[in-house]
């Protein structure tokens, strides 16, 4: 008898959208809780079909976009990975629970599908004027994780490492995402179950007396047992103690506060994730993320068939921003451009960490339409 043939992976003719369910299924994601708002809403119907038939999986549309970042903060406390989708206008109303995840240390994912304008702005057109938003729109000195994906390809991986990372370092985890990648209609293959790396949180393993919800361990991230689960373990968005209780007292505030920031400041190699193309010998280079990404690849590569070297730094990781990647790149290139369908936001960044070492242009479009391949090679040729 022959052997047996290997199983192929499942092939899908997915959007971006569906892919990011498909993503956070595969990491573990058995509750979600969400609004629906254009241009994310495939998200929480692909949920809504799938997670029923999930082991324990809970489905929730909530009132709105306040009520379903509550209940992804409780299901994770309860020992879930959650996860919600929303766009700009949902995103500035989770905005206050954002920081409270940050503050009691709650791992979950959100999902931010950008669109054009400001409020109501441009529900059906892309943009990708949130990026600061993400970093700072909570309140309060707060470290927070953000990604972005440029293809339904790295819709599901790097919805994946949001899950990962938020279980890893007990951190929400931000996924930014444009209407042009959310939307945007790719064969792909799924990975089997087992077949990528999942990170499950670090439960507790001492007795439940001995058990300090905050304290302070090697890698700055102390174990998370469900509520519920024996464990003593008190919540809070004021300022605590390592075992939960609110504190005034200045050292303790200096401790938690360079804790939170220690835990994700240690690990930035592990984070700072990107895709360099044709960056060994450039001396013109692209930074950019997204669905202008996609634009600036074919940019690049139709720069070098015109003798121009040019490369591309792709930001799968925005915040903690990569300036690791970002400075040495600038030490060996003459010219940097960052398009963006903002006014700015990335090129704020570049700026910073750039100090004088090379010049940097922008290449910004916020009319509701893609920067083409055509428009980066004008600025880069």
């Amino acid at each position: 008898m022959a052997a047996t043939q290997r199983k192929k992976r499942t092939e899908a003719f997915l959007l971006g959208n569906e892919a990011v369910a498909e993503g956070a299924l595969l990491a573990g994601c058995t509750f979600f809780a969400g609004y629906p708002i254009t241009p994310s809403t495939e998200i929480m119907e692909v949920m809504a079909r799938r997670l029923p038939h999930v082991d324990n999986g809970v489905f929730l549309q909530m009132e709105d976009e306040i009520a379903s970042a509550g209940a992804i903060i409780g299901a994770s406390l309860a020992g879930r990975k959650a996860m919600t989708a929303t766009s700009g206008p949902g995103f500035s109303l989770m905005q206050e629970q954002i920081g409270y995840a940050c503050m009691t240390e709650t791992p979950l994912v959100i999902v931010d599908v950008m669109r054009g304008g400001a409020s109501t702005g441009l529900p059906t057109s892309p943009g990708q004027g949130d990026v600061q938003q993400a970093r700072w729109g909570a309140h309060g000195d707060r470290p927070i994780i953000v990604f972005s994906a440029s293809d339904v390809r790295e819709c599901l991986e790097m919805t994946v490492a949001a899950f990962n990372y938020a279980e890893k370092y007990r951190t929400p985890v931000i996924l930014l995402l444009d209407e042009i990648t959310a939307h945007t209609r790719e064969k792909i293959e799924i990975p089997f179950p087992g077949e990528i790396q999942v990170y499950n949180r670090l439960l507790p393993t001492m007795p439940p007396e001995w058990y300090k919800p905050y304290e302070e361990t090697v890698r700055g991230v102390p174990p998370m047992p469900a509520i519920g689960s024996g464990y003593r373990f008190h919540v809070t968005g004021l300022t605590h103690d390592h075992m939960g209780f609110p504190t005034s007292r200045p050292d303790e505030v200096k401790a938690a506060t360079e804790r939170i920031f220690r835990k994700i400041d240690r690990f930035f190699h592990d984070i700072q994730i990107v895709d360099q193309d044709l960056t060994e010998d450039a001396d013109t280079l692209v930074i950019a993320y997204g669905c202008v990404a996609r634009s600036a690849r074919l940019a690049v590569r139709q720069a070098r068939e015109a003798g121009v070297r040019a490369g591309l730094l792709s930001l799968k990781t925005l915040f903690p921003f990569p300036r690791t990647h970002v400075e040495r790149l600038l030490r060996t290139c003459k010219l940097v451009l960052v398009p963006e369908m903002n006014m700015g936001q990335i090129s704020r960044e570049v700026k910073r960490v750039n100090c004088g070492i090379t010049t940097i242009r922008t290449l910004n479009r916020v009319d509701g339409q893609i920067i083409t391949p055509s428009q980066i090679l004008k600025e880069i040729a």
